[in-house]
């Protein structure tokens, strides 16, 4: 069992549960839709790794993994799905150029807020509900995924996962503002190519349908207000309520609700969002439903149990990757986050970058943030965040907001025809300009 935990072979687990969740829904779809089932898928790959860690002497590994990252991550993501659930932004505007890049421009703002999930969700209705006249709109809904979805969520841990996962492992929430460069000159570009491309196609418009939008429009409209404040205090407590600025947080013998206080106060607002959150904002306008949450806490107790060996064994064999330039940390986490979940693949570059030599960081120059040079958290994080938007899997939000734009009536691309008529030919060449001018 000690060499097994060890062995490279200790990562196939890793590897079939992440190639599962980039599969399943393309290849047995209905039977991957049921959350038991997603259940069983870890628990299969995920306790005999547990067990393995337990007999190989790791089950202080294990622990951490599971106590300390995956029990904080699926609280946060918790928090922030609630909140942001009883929030409800509806109405009708016209659909002109320039009204529709400002709901871009709006959740790619609010995506570093409220975190990408919580801003595609909170947008997505009220932009298809804006063009639902007009006859050209799937170029808004991949524009939607690239700047709402993905990119937005770079300047702080609230804004995807993988940055959250970082924050946990020493990055200040604050130097996630070190990104706001990167974050402006991706973002301010896809914004401008949206704009010329729906100023195209809104000039192929018939005027039929230029004139019912106009004729149909209705004032914006938002609801369950409240949740904003509920939404600062999660802030203010990822911010403020950690080892750094209580140090107590970080010892073994602290008390748990020392240990977990963040987690505490982050159940608590979740819990006043639910109380005071009339239910018909929630669940009759919102259509809310625990199921994505569900679906969430059980392939992440998956991940999270097999990629504890994995994870060692990169830290372990780091000097031998050859990896010694920070553009092969931004596209290896890059194309691995647009074919499999972007969390644990950003996750698993750091624990590469953590386990190099000092004479290897050395080389990379610069300080170090969160025990790895600086560039490579920088490179690490870009990488994870931006490529997940390459494919319908490589973020969460991405195939939500395929889902409720099919259910709308909206033909979107199959998952190739995303790619060949959207990612590769728009977003991969600003991926390249960012790495060649900021890396």
């Amino acid at each position: 069992m000690e060499q097994f935990v060890h062995s490279a072979w200790s990562m196939i687990p890793f590897g079939l549960m992440l190639l599962m969740i980039a599969i399943g829904p393309l290849v047995v779809e209905h039977w991957w839709e049921k959350n038991i089932n997603k259940l069983i898928v870890s628990c299969v790959l995920g306790i005999p790794v547990a067990i393995c860690l337990i007999i190989g002497g790791m089950t202080h590994e294990l622990e951490h993994q599971l106590f300390f990252d995956y029990v904080p991550f699926i609280i946060l993501l918790l928090s922030l799905f609630v909140i942001t659930g009883g929030i409800h932004f509806s109405g009708d505007l016209k659909a002109k150029p320039i009204v529709n890049t400002g709901f871009l421009a709006l959740g790619w703002v609010l995506a570093s807020i409220m975190g990408t999930t919580g801003a595609a969700m909170l947008l997505i209705r009220p932009v298809i509900t804006t063009n639902q006249q007009r006859h050209y709109t799937v170029h808004t809904i991949l524009f939607f995924i690239a700047l709402v979805a993905n990119c937005g969520g770079l300047l702080t841990p609230l804004g995807d996962p993988p940055l959250f996962m970082l924050f946990l492992r020493g990055a200040d929430f604050t130097w996630f503002l070190h990104l706001l460069p990167e974050w402006a000159f991706t973002g301010l570009l896809l914004l401008l190519i949206y704009f010329l491309v729906d100023t195209h196609y809104y000039h192929k418009e018939h005027w039929t349908a230029l004139s019912a939008d106009a004729r149909e429009a209705t004032p914006m409209v938002l609801k369950g207000k409240i949740n904003f404040l509920y939404l600062i205090g999660v802030i203010l407590a990822v911010a403020f309520i950690n080892e750094s600025t209580i140090p107590d947080m970080g010892k073994e013998d602290a008390h748990l609700w020392i240990k977990y206080l963040r987690e505490i106060v982050l159940l608590s607002l979740t819990f006043l969002s639910l109380y005071s959150t009339k239910r018909e904002v929630r669940y009759d306008m919102n259509k809310y439903s625990w199921t994505p949450i569900i679906e969430v806490a059980v392939l992440f107790l998956g991940i999270f149990t097999t990629m504890t060996p994995a994870l060692a064994y990169l830290a372990d064999k780091a000097p031998e990757l050859g990896l010694s330039h920070t553009w092969q940390f931004y596209y290896s986490t890059g194309a691995l986050s647009a074919f499999l979940d972007n969390t644990p693949t950003a996750v698993a570059f750091y624990s590469v970058a953590s386990g190099m030599t000092p004479d290897q960081m050395a080389a990379f120059g610069g300080t170090l943030v969160a025990g790895i040079p600086e560039v490579l958290l920088k490179a690490i994080s870009l990488g994870a965040v931006m490529f997940g938007s390459l494919t319908y899997i490589g973020n969460g939000p991405n195939f939500m907001v395929k889902a409720i734009a099919e259910e709308s009536g909206i033909k979107m691309p199959t998952f190739l025809g995303y790619m060949v008529k959207f990612s590769l030919i728009v977003l991969l060449p600003i991926y390249i300009l960012v790495q060649l001018i900021f890396l």
